[in-house]
């Protein structure tokens, strides 16, 4: 199974593919939306879920996502046509670091897709060139909440803490005008929904030649999680505003 075939399964219970509870999506784009009429671009859409959310709350929106994930984009497509907003929506195959638009957006979202960027500060650079005059950005990314280990270093990468995170941000030109720093139950519950949701669709398929890796990718998900960096990583979402406006 391919790691794009894998996450798309693993997110079935949980469609937001970050830690984070409905009631902070909602606040965050609410916070992200001031009129409700935006442009919206998202970087890493996967699903489509934030762009579909904010498509069904808002009628005026128009939204695009960028997604190298066939299956995903798939998956947002008939989502879309099923809500009745696949008018609304355009969605582009791509690697989200090599797409460009000829028109600017007054929302760009990133969450959780800072990894196709390079880290936090690229993805927010990659934002501003996309971002219309008073535009906002979404988005969302870890940091290290406790002293990591050196393992969970290397499989997750040299976050900073969160502090630090903030101090770089505004360093790099932007206000936050809105954050949600995920609880312990969001990362928790984020967790048990991606290896649950795997580890039970490979429970309800005996015949299936991908049962055994997918209960296997599951296991060593779960334990990595448990072990390695439960204790120590946070994740924290913010909506900012350039500085020089």
């Amino acid at each position: 199974m391919d790691r794009q075939r894998i996450s798309r399964i693993a997110h079935t219970g949980h469609p937001i593919a970050a830690p984070l509870g409905d009631d902070a999506v909602r606040q965050l784009l609410e916070h992200a939306l001031p009129r409700g009429d935006e442009r919206v671009l998202d970087l890493g859409c996967g699903g489509g879920e934030w762009l579909l959310r904010a498509l069904a709350r808002h009628p005026g929106l128009r939204a695009e996502g960028v997604d190298v994930s066939t299956e995903s984009l798939a998956h947002a497509r008939t989502a879309a046509a099923a809500q009745g907003v696949a008018d609304r929506l355009v969605l582009h195959h791509a690697d989200a670091a090599d797409f460009r638009s000829p028109h600017p957006f007054g929302l760009v979202l990133s969450v959780g897709a800072a990894h196709a960027f390079g880290g936090l500060l690229p993805t927010l650079a990659a934002a501003r060139q996309y971002l219309a005059p008073g535009g906002r950005v979404l988005v969302g990314d870890g940091f290290w909440d406790r002293t990591p280990s050196p393992e969970a270093v290397e499989m997750l990468g040299d976050f900073a803490d969160l502090p630090t995170t903030l101090e770089r941000v505004a360093g790099a030109g932007w206000t936050p005008v809105h954050g949600h720093v995920s609880s312990r139950r969001e990362l928790d519950g984020y967790e048990w929904s991606w290896t649950g949701s795997l580890a039970s669709w490979a429970l309800d398929q005996p015949e299936s030649p991908d049962r055994t890796e997918a209960l296997a990718a599951a296991g060593a998900h779960r334990t990595e999680w448990l072990r390695v960096y439960r204790d120590s990583w946070g994740f924290v979402s913010l909506v900012l505003r350039r500085t020089d406006g």
